[in-house]
């Protein structure tokens, strides 16, 4: 039987000098008994998997709103994607794999409902300013509990990695750098797929030389850019794309927010208004009566004030929930769909 202690001591073993070694983690911010079977980053892995705003995310938008079809990403695919791709990277570079995962994992928890747009109103309303990776944390900090009422506790490297994995980011471990590119990785290559299937692009609108250097299907592209960072980054401390496959990669990227994230057949000026007005008559109305939020929320009004414990549960909404909710509140009855 393989204990904790024996997968610590192969992690010494087998991975890089610079991976990230379970047995030498910071620890976490309130200190626990370690787990006799499990190292501290696969428990950080189990507790996001078993969390309900992981499971929330697969009812929060990605790009697309109200998409008609079901095989269009939302925040949990996503998530999915990012930890596939991170750990193929991690395990081609003897870096720590369970680490990887549990930042992948983690990493989207803080997303609003309506993807994006959802966040940018959010940010517009509330007053401190509102950023998903900063939310993500908190997520794991204070709003989500275990089975024992306590927040999950996460490892610092984790909560690290989580914080920052945004492209402004500087993670302090390789596998937090992992994530990051992984993230960018994901988005631009499904949402790509995604605009082919909307008919929103044409593979040959594309710019060709993206094309050519990364591959014309969402497979080659994928294998393309993860090979480019195992081969820039093997037996170095830091992960990074080499420089031309940065380069074109910044360029896709730039072509995606021209023809598919700010396409006005994507993000309809007219459903970007309901939405608006959906976010800010929701964070106003608990705003005015914190006592009609849930009472595991009402609990951290004290500590926290009912600005921060509004944004938190309207963050944590997903797409229909946020709906539903709007209905319940601002339709008249005798108006409402479902009486």
């Amino acid at each position: 039987m393989l204990l904790r202690e024996d997968l610590e001591k192969r992690e010494y073993e087998y991975l890089s000098e610079y991976a990230t070694k379970a047995g030498s983690s910071k620890g976490r911010i309130y200190p626990e008994e370690e787990d006799a079977l499990r190292t501290c980053f696969q428990r950080d892995r189990d507790r996001i998997i078993h969390s309900k705003a992981l499971r929330r995310l697969m009812h929060k938008t990605q790009v697309f709103l109200a998409p008609e079809g079901d095989h269009y990403r939302t925040r949990l695919t996503h998530t999915l994607e990012v930890s596939q791709i991170a750990r193929t990277i991690a395990r081609s570079l003897d870096l720590n794999e369970d680490l990887t995962e549990a930042i992948a994992m983690g990493h989207d928890l803080g997303h609003t409902p309506f993807g994006h747009n959802g966040e940018e109103f959010l940010n517009e309303i509330y007053p401190g300013g509102f950023k998903h990776a900063e939310q993500s944390l908190r997520v794991v900090d204070v709003i989500e509990k275990t089975s024992s009422g306590r927040p999950l506790n996460l490892s610092i490297e984790v909560r690290d990695g989580i914080l920052n994995h945004g492209s402004k980011g500087k993670p302090a471990t390789p596998e937090g750098m992992i994530v990051s590119l992984s993230d960018r990785i994901a988005y631009i290559n499904h949402d790509i797929d995604d605009a082919l299937r909307a008919q929103v692009i044409k593979l040959e609108e594309i710019p060709k030389d993206c094309l050519d250097l990364f591959g014309y299907t969402h497979g080659e592209r994928i294998n393309s850019l993860v090979t480019d960072v195992i081969k820039n980054s093997s037996g170095k401390a830091y992960v990074y794309q080499s420089e031309e496959y940065a380069e074109k990669m910044n360029v896709l990227r730039d072509w995606m927010f021209e023809h598919v994230y700010r396409n006005p057949e994507v993000k309809k000026n007219a459903e970007l208004e309901k939405v608006q007005t959906l976010i800010f008559s929701l964070y106003e109305y608990y705003v005015k009566n914190p006592d009609k939020l849930p009472k595991e929320y009402q609990d951290l009004l004290e500590e926290w004030g009912v600005n921060e414990v509004a944004k938190d549960y309207l963050a944590g909404m997903t797409d229909r929930y946020a709906l539903y909710m709007y209905d319940d509140l601002f339709v008249p009855a005798g108006w409402n769909l479902r009486n």
